[in-house]
């Protein structure tokens, strides 16, 4: 991947994306936090409904996010890459 899409770094131990080291993982995390208030307050009292629009929601969001971390996802132990 090119310097101009990595959003996030990785996790030092574990699975997964560590913070964002660009804006644009910045404005992920936040459009994914309103989108999900906002179904969620819109959906409070169809608790089926709501998780049936949750569910695509975050597996987009899990998606770009493993795409756009910095040597992709997988498991770390602390070493440096």
């Amino acid at each position: 991947m090119s310097d101009s899409t990595e959003w996030f770094a990785p996790k030092r131990y574990g699975y997964g994306a560590g913070l964002p080291v660009r804006w644009q993982g910045w404005a992920l995390i936040i459009g994914f936090v309103v989108v999900l208030v906002a179904t969620a307050f819109g959906l409070r009292h169809h608790p089926i409904q709501l998780i049936a629009a949750l569910v695509p929601i975050t597996l987009a969001f899990i998606v770009i996010s493993a795409r756009t971390t910095r040597g992709g996802w997988r498991w770390r132990w602390g070493d440096e890459d």
